[in-house]
């Protein structure tokens, strides 16, 4: 008889987000992390990025929507401790500030990172795929 296997825990970056909200080509493969609520972690900074692309984009409306679709998930703030190993992470893989607290928030909550950043392209933990350019 064979163990079930336990899904992990997930957190998708605010460009997964993006993607999986404007139904771009990699949608499809942020969907699965996104649609299981039960294992998903938000970052809240990823909720800040979020809105504030979609307020712009699209309205208010649209951005709160988004943000309601994003707390399904566990959100989590950014408290002191998240944020020192956000900083460690960040001068490490040589991460932007906002990359490195999606880092940071997935390796303490023992989540798998989902991403079409360049930046997490070798880093251990993320699951990668290239974001689609249009010819």
């Amino acid at each position: 008889m064979s163990t079930p296997t336990v899904p992990s825990r997930n957190v998708v970056d605010s460009s997964g987000w993006l993607e999986y909200l404007a139904d771009g080509a990699n949608a499809e493969f942020f969907a699965p992390a996104i649609e299981d609520t039960e294992h998903l972690v938000v970052p809240a900074l990823s909720v800040l990025e979020v809105f504030k692309w979609v307020l712009r984009e699209r309205g208010e409306d649209a951005a709160l929507q988004a943000a309601a679709l994003m707390q399904q998930g566990h959100v989590i703030e950014l408290d002191v401790a998240l944020a020192i190993q956000a900083a460690k992470l960040g001068l490490q893989h040589r991460l932007p500030l906002a990359d490195s607290v999606m880092l940071a928030t997935a390796q303490v909550y023992g989540a798998v990172l989902w991403t079409q950043d360049a930046d997490f392209e070798e880093i251990s933990g993320v699951r990668y795929r290239p974001k689609h350019r249009p010819a």
